[in-house]
């Protein structure tokens, strides 16, 4: 390593050892020398893994769906066979008819793109102004704004095709955590 990137062995010792940083030109100059990207040479062990061309692949079938029903949605996770994911597809069907039956409006982390594939919309967000969204429109949102979606007045139920991403490592099990929150606060209600 000393030969290949121009550091001496002493100093590769300290480095490895958090007795010594480089400079950026020296890491610049390493990348460099060792043809890898920055991004790369910088990259932590977890990011990785999780950027590392790895060729992952999962086919999604409704029978393998993690299905979690609460009083206003069901939900079919998709994919479930792929661990330490950024995005989280799903089918959610909307039985909730308004927001008042649906109670607080739901905050996770990440953003989310939602398909509408059966029925009508309607979408609750902290900021704005309610939205409806008819099949064939989408969504996408900050998910930290506090949001529901509910089934538009002309159907009883509404079907939407959505995916979620989160930076968070374990966002798989923090949002299922959070599902099953809400659905324990709407039985209680």
């Amino acid at each position: 390593m000393s030969a290949e990137s121009g550091i001496a062995f002493s100093t590769l010792s300290k480095i490895e050892h958090d007795r010594l940083s480089l400079t950026f030109d020296k890491v610049q100059d390493v990348s460099r020398r060792l043809k890898v990207s920055m991004s790369d040479l910088l990259a932590d062990e977890a990011g990785d893994a999780r950027l590392a061309g790895t060729g992952r692949k999962s086919v999604g079938r409704a029978r393998d769906a993690l299905e979690i029903n609460t009083k206003h949605y069901d939900y079919l996770y998709l994919h479930t066979d792929l661990r330490r994911k950024n995005m989280i597809p799903d089918i959610i069907r909307i039985r909730a008819k308004t927001l008042e039956e649906f109670g607080e409006l739901l905050r996770h982390d990440g953003e989310e793109f939602s398909y509408v594939i059966e029925g009508q919309v309607i979408v609750y967000t902290e900021f704005y102004e309610p939205i409806t969204l008819n099949v064939g429109e989408s969504i996408y949102i900050d998910s930290h704004m506090g949001h529901a979606y509910i089934a538009g007045p002309e159907c009883e139920m509404a079907s939407m095709i959505g995916v979620m991403y989160s930076p968070q490592e374990n966002a798989m099990e923090s949002l299922i955590e959070l599902v099953e929150g809400h659905k324990r606060s709407s039985a209680a209600s």
